[in-house]
C-alpha cells in the first residue's frame, strides 16, 4: 500500500469525526468516529494482510471511550482518550528503553533500517513527543469547547505529528543502516 493511501486510511476516521461533529455534534461525531476507525484497520488489514498494531490499539481505544461516551453521555470519556493513548504510547517506549528492548524497531523495522543507537535515540524522541502531545490534549479540552478540541485534535494533532515526523529525517539518515546487497556470483569460464 501506498504512503497516500495509507494516510487516508489512517486520517480518514478522524476527518469523519470532524465533520460529524461539525454537523450533529459530539456524540453522532464519536459513533461517526467508531464505525470510521473500524472500517479502516479493516482496510488496512484487507492490503496487508497483518494486523497493524498502532492503529488497532487507537481503534481498540476510540471503541472503548466512544462506547463509553455514548453509553454514558459524556464526552468527557473521547475526550481524554488521546491523553490515555499517548500516555500508554510513552510509557511502553520508556519501558522498553529502560529493559534495552527496541519496541520501535518491531513496530518500524520492516519500514526503517537503522542502526541501535538510532532506534534507541528515535524511540526516545517518540516517547517525549507522546507525553507533549498528552500534555496537550489535557489542556485543550480543560480549557476550551468541545468544538474548539476537536478542530485541535484534527488541525493540531496531526499536523504536529506530520511535523515531528519530519523533523526526525536528519536522525534516519544519520543511522540509516545500508541494505545488505547479495553477492554477485562470479561466472567462471571453462576453457
Amino acid at each position: 500500500m501506498n504512503q497516500y493511501a495509507r494516510l487516508l486510511i489512517e486520517a480518514g476516521p478522524l476527518a469523519a469525526f470532524f465533520i460529524a461533529n461539525s454537523q450533529a455534534g459530539i456524540m453522532i461525531g464519536t459513533a461517526v468516529f467508531m464505525v470510521a476507525i473500524s472500517i479502516s484497520v479493516l482496510v488496512s488489514w484487507r492490503f496487508e494482510r497483518k494486523v497493524p498494531v498502532m492503529p488497532v490499539v487507537g481503534a481498540g481505544f476510540v471503541l472503548l471511550f466512544g462506547g463509553l461516551t455514548l453509553w454514558l453521555q459524556d464526552d468527557l470519556f473521547i475526550k481524554i482518550k488521546p491523553t490515555l493513548v499517548n500516555l500508554l504510547f510513552a510509557a511502553v517506549l520508556f519501558a522498553a528503553h529502560l529493559t534495552r528492548r527496541n519496541v520501535l524497531k518491531h513496530v518500524l523495522g520492516s519500514v526503517l533500517n537503522l542502526s541501535d543507537a538510532g532506534w534507541r535515540t528515535l524511540a526516545i524522541r517518540w516517547a517525549w513527543f507522546f507525553l507533549l502531545l498528552a500534555a496537550l490534549n489535557e489542556v485543550v479540552w480543560r480549557t476550551m469547547t468541545t468544538d474548539a478540541w476537536v478542530n485541535f485534535k484534527v488541525f493540531g494533532i496531526m499536523p504536529l505529528t506530520l511535523l515531528f515526523s519530519a523533523l526526525q529525517a536528519p536522525l534516519i539518515l544519520r543511522h540509516q543502516v545500508p541494505e545488505e546487497q547479495p553477492a554477485e556470483k562470479s561466472s567462471s569460464s571453462a576453457s
